[in-house]
């Protein structure tokens, strides 16, 4: 997993909990990198994982609100980080129908060993509505529904988001818009 993905959770913990808490996690989660992340660099997915249920029990929050609200974050950092990729589409679902073909596409570019989840897309029912198959054995579906909700605070619109699991590394987002 690329570093950035850990930097920038440990900048949402400091912001929101202080440096105190980001040592704290860091020390009670026994990581082989020592918690030392540099944004290019790539580490194993399982220090994210031990750093958020260790940042749970600290705050007494369930995972998946840490890892939806951690999503929400990163794609406030990520559109501020790179413009291009959410000012070439006026509206959420458009955006969202390009993560696997356009973004992503632009992110193995930059970072060829980058071990991405995938997308599927479709509008079966309505240009209003989208059905997104996020697969991935990471299983960080929390965070595909925070980056889903910061990309429809980002083009102010809401959305009714229904999720179903389709296989063990797959999951169904029904994305409607509501306005």
């Amino acid at each position: 997993m690329k570093g950035v993905i850990f930097t920038e959770f440990l900048s949402m913990v400091e912001t929101a909990h202080g440096l105190d808490m980001v040592d704290t996690i860091i020390e009670k989660s026994d990581l082989p990198s020592g918690g030392s992340y540099t944004a290019v660099g790539t580490y194993p997915h399982t220090e994210i994982v031990s750093l958020v249920i260790n940042l749970s029990q600290e705050i007494d929050t369930p995972v998946p609100d840490l890892l939806k609200a951690y999503g929400i974050h990163l794609f406030h950092f990520l559109s501020s980080s790179y413009p291009d990729f959410v000012n070439n589409t006026k509206e959420p679902l458009d955006f969202l129908e390009q993560v696997e073909t356009y973004i992503h596409v632009e992110v193995r570019k930059l970072y060829p060993d980058a071990e991405l989840p995938s997308f599927e897309c479709s509008r079966p029912n309505s240009p209003n509505e989208l059905h997104m198959t996020y697969h991935s054995v990471r299983h960080m579906e929390d965070v595909c529904e925070g980056l889903i909700r910061g990309s429809l605070q980002h083009f102010n619109r809401t959305a009714d988001i229904k999720r179903q699991s389709v296989d063990d590394d797959s999951e169904l987002f029904i994305i409607t818009l509501t306005n």
